[in-house]
């Protein structure tokens, strides 16, 4: 589900998240739709994009490392993690500060 993040939000956050899925499914789809409705509920929440062959890429835009920290240590959010070595064959998580946005 992408969203466009508005550009007046300069300087913010995006957290890239990118994976290679195991053949385990195990509630994969349900889980990612609920921690996305979940991220857009917490404070600092600005948008979503993501897309999936091979490599997945999913990037979440925050206002701020506060909020990441936040969304990183909500509950829900934090019981998924640990089934992370279920649904990934390897992922990386990366946090940057975005000082500039353009396009059309």
């Amino acid at each position: 589900m992408p969203t466009q993040v508005n550009a007046s939000h300069s300087p913010y956050y995006a957290v890239i998240f990118t994976s290679r899925r195991s053949e385990v499914d195990a509630g994969y789809s349900a889980a990612a739709k609920r921690m996305l409705e979940l991220a857009a509920q917490q404070p600092g929440f600005l948008g979503f994009e993501t897309a999936r062959q091979e490599l997945g890429i999913s990037v979440s835009y925050w206002t701020s490392l506060k909020a990441i920290k936040a969304w990183k240590e909500n509950p829900e959010h934090r019981a998924m993690q640990n089934k992370a070595k279920e649904w990934y064959r390897s992922f990386r998580v990366r946090a940057c500060r975005v000082e500039k946005e353009y396009g059309f």
